[in-house]
């Protein structure tokens, strides 16, 4: 469980640079807001973005996996329709956050396995 809100502030984290450095992604309010919206993302690419993972499987193959950067932009801009937090501009202004958001959570993700031993 406590891994699990690590990984949580992680993901509000890797959102707040990704507000930082992307000129068309912006959250409205503080670090409730923040993590409110990690939350919500969380679940969104959990569920349906794990269903549209497994639909898109053999293009995402093709692409040698870059296509599951498109849909992680689509979970985001629809993250962003369910949430008055979250305001994305465009599919590129997601498609850019996407990638600075699976990075930051990739290195979280790794410290927090290491910290299990």
């Amino acid at each position: 469980m406590g891994l699990q809100i690590l990984r949580w502030f992680g993901l509000a984290a890797a959102l707040w640079c990704a507000t930082l450095l992307v000129p068309g992604i912006r959250i409205n309010g503080g670090a409730w807001s923040y993590l409110w919206v990690a939350l919500l993302f969380g679940i969104i690419n959990a569920i349906i973005g794990g269903i549209v993972k497994v639909l898109t499987f053999p293009i995402t193959f093709l692409t040698l996996g870059l296509f599951i950067f498109v849909v992680n932009a689509m979970m985001l801009s629809l993250t962003a329709r369910w949430s008055e937090a979250l305001d994305v501009r465009d599919f590129w202004s997601a498609f850019f956050a996407c990638l600075i958001i699976s990075a930051i959570t990739t290195i979280v993700n790794s410290l927090t396995q290491k910290s299990k031993c």
